[in-house]
C-alpha cells in the first residue's frame, strides 16, 4: 500500500525562519519527497537551498524541469517559476501568476493533489494574504492530509487563518510539532484513491499552470464571467465558487483570491493616481510658463487664463497628494498593527530585508 510520501509545503512572510525549524527537525532517512514554495521576488536570487542544506539533513535543490523525484530530497521552486508535480517528475514552468505570485503555492498543491491524491500531505506555514488555501482544499478533496501552523504560533497569521476558515484541516498545531507529525505520517498507509476523483475544474486549472491550454479553449474555461477585470492583463475575470471560497481566473490563466484581487486593484489605483499627479504638475508648470510668456508679450487676458489653469492644476494635484499621503500612512499603520499583533503572540522579531520573506 502507498504511504503519505509526497509532502508539499507553502510559506510566505516569516517563512525562512519557519522552514529552518521545520526542515531541521526531519530525519535524514525520511521516506518521502518534499516540494516547497516560498514567495520570493522574481528578480531576487534564492539562497534557500543553501540555507536548508545547512539547517537539516535532507538534500535541498532548485530542480530542473523534468527532474526525477527522489525520497530524501527537498525540491524548491526557483524565482519567477511555478513548481509543479507530475508522475515521477517535477516541472518548472513560467505559467501565469496566481494570487499575484510566481512561484505560487496553489499551483504546486493542486498539481500534487491531481497526480498523487491520497499520498499527499499539504502544509501551510506563516504568511500574509491567502495563497495556499485553494490548493490545500484541492488536497483535502483528493483525500490527502492537511496541516496548518497554528495562527497564534505564526509570525504572520493571514495564510494559516485563511486555510483554517475554508478547509476542514486535519491538524492545526505549533511549528515545533509539525516535523514530528510528518515523520509519523510518512509511515502511515494512504487511503484508496477511488473515492476521491479528480474534478474537471482541477484538471483545467492544472493545465493553466502548466501552460497546456492554448487559443480556442473556450470549452475548458472554469467559472462564470464576472463584471470585474483582471488586474494583470485587463481581461474578464471568471468567478470560481470553490465551496464557500470565492476565487477568480481570467482566460489566459491569471488566478486570484478575493484578497489578491483587492490588492491588485489597490495597486492599479495608486499607479493611476501617481500618473495623474505627474500630468497635473506638468500641466501646472507648462501653464505657468505660458502665462509668463503672455505677460511679457503684453497679452494680459491670455496670461490670466493660463494663470487660472495653472492654479486649477496645482489645486487638483494637492488633493491627489493628500490621497497618496493618506494611502501611504494607512500602509504604515497596518504594518505597525501586524507588529503589535505578533508581539502579543510572543513573536516580537520580524526579519527585515530578507528576499525570502516577501508577503
Amino acid at each position: 500500500m502507498p504511504k503519505h510520501d509526497m509532502i508539499v509545503i507553502g510559506a510566505s512572510a516569516g517563512g525562512v525562519e519557519a522552514l529552518i525549524t521545520l526542515i531541521g527537525s526531519l530525519p535524514a532517512d525520511l521516506p518521502a519527497a518534499i516540494f516547497l514554495v516560498l514567495h520570493i521576488p522574481a528578480q531576487s536570487p534564492s539562497l534557500l537551498p543553501d540555507i536548508l542544506n545547512r539547517a537539516g539533513r535532507l538534500h535541498a535543490v532548485h530542480p530542473g524541469d523534468g527532474q526525477r523525484i527522489q525520497y530524501g530530497h527537498i525540491y524548491i521552486a526557483p524565482p519567477d517559476h511555478h513548481l509543479l508535480v507530475e508522475e515521477g517528475i517535477v516541472r518548472i514552468v513560467r505559467g501565469p501568476e496566481e494570487n499575484r505570485h510566481r512561484p505560487a503555492i496553489d499551483p504546486l498543491f493542486r498539481s500534487a493533489a491531481r497526480t498523487y491524491g491520497t499520498r499527499v500531505v499539504g502544509v501551510i506555514l506563516t504568511g500574509s494574504m491567502d495563497d495556499g488555501t485553494a490548493g490545500l482544499l484541492a488536497i483535502k478533496r483528493r483525500g490527502g492530509k492537511t496541516i496548518v501552523q497554528d495562527p497564534q504560533d505564526a509570525l504572520f497569521s493571514s495564510m494559516p487563518r485563511s486555510a483554517i476558515a475554508h478547509v476542514e484541516v486535519d491538524h492545526v498545531m505549533p511549528l515545533s510539532k509539525i516535523g514530528p507529525l510528518l515523520t509519523r505520517l510518512v509511515h502511515d498507509e494512504a487511503a484508496e484513491q477511488g473515492s476521491f476523483p479528480i474534478s474537471k475544474e482541477m484538471e483545467v486549472e492544472a493545465k493553466f499552470a502548466a501552460m497546456e491550454i492554448h487559443e480556442g479553449h473556450d470549452g475548458e474555461l472554469v467559472g462564470t464571467p464576472s463584471v470585474f477585470s483582471c488586474p494583470e492583463c485587463g481581461g474578464v475575470l471568471r468567478e470560481v465558487h470553490d465551496g464557500d471560497l470565492l476565487r477568480f481566473r481570467c482566460r489566459v490563466g491569471h488566478a486570484f483570491s478575493v484578497e489578491s484581487v483587492m490588492a491588485g486593484q489597490t495597486e492599479g489605483i495608486e499607479g493611476a493616481l501617481w500618473t495623474a499627479l505627474k500630468n497635473l504638475e506638468e500641466s501646472a508648470s507648462f501653464s505657468r510658463r505660458l502665462a509668463h510668456d503672455a505677460r511679457n508679450g503684453g497679452k494680459t487676458l491670455l496670461a490670466k487664463r493660463f494663470g487660472e489653469r495653472a492654479q486649477e492644476a496645482e489645486s487638483n494635484a494637492a488633493v491627489i497628494r493628500q490621497v497618496l499621503a493618506k494611502s501611504s500612512m494607512d500602509s504604515v499603520l497596518n504594518t505597525s498593527a501586524d507588529l503589535v499583533v505578533n508581539e502579543e503572540q510572543g513573536n516580537p522579531t520580524i526579519s527585515q530585508g530578507d528576499p525570502h520573506t516577501e508577503g
